[in-house]
């Protein structure tokens, strides 16, 4: 397990992640938080890694916009977020997006970048 923790620190830029649900009890749910589950990820202590690493969900509008950073036309939109804690001992973790996740992004991948670091 050692070895592939560190090849995921050195080897990649981002890691693969499911989104479970949103934080909440069977009657109260709190949109504004975001349930993931990172691949490789098993307990509570393997997730003080990626508490604080940025998070990306990225969709399919229906229509292009001009992307802010390459000037092209585009149909790929991402909302940001970031790895706010652990939740239970199984290696999930709570995410906050900067806008709600929309409800069909339950059961979507996200992407977990590596940084920033706190290393």
């Amino acid at each position: 397990k050692r070895e592939t923790k560190l090849r995921l620190i050195w080897g990649k830029i981002r890691q693969s992640s499911g989104i479970n649900a949103e934080y909440g009890g069977q009657r109260n749910q709190d949109s504004s938080i975001s349930l993931l589950k990172i691949e490789g990820v098993s307990s509570k202590a393997e997730t003080e890694f990626y508490h604080g690493k940025r998070v990306a969900y990225i969709y399919r509008g229906q229509k292009s916009r001009k992307n802010k950073v390459t000037k092209r036309e585009t149909k790929l939109r991402v909302i940001w977020g970031k790895i706010r804690r652990a939740h239970g001992s199984s290696g999930m973790v709570r995410a906050s997006f900067r806008t709600n996740l929309p409800p069909k992004a339950i059961g979507a991948t996200v992407r977990v970048m590596m940084y920033p670091s706190r290393v």
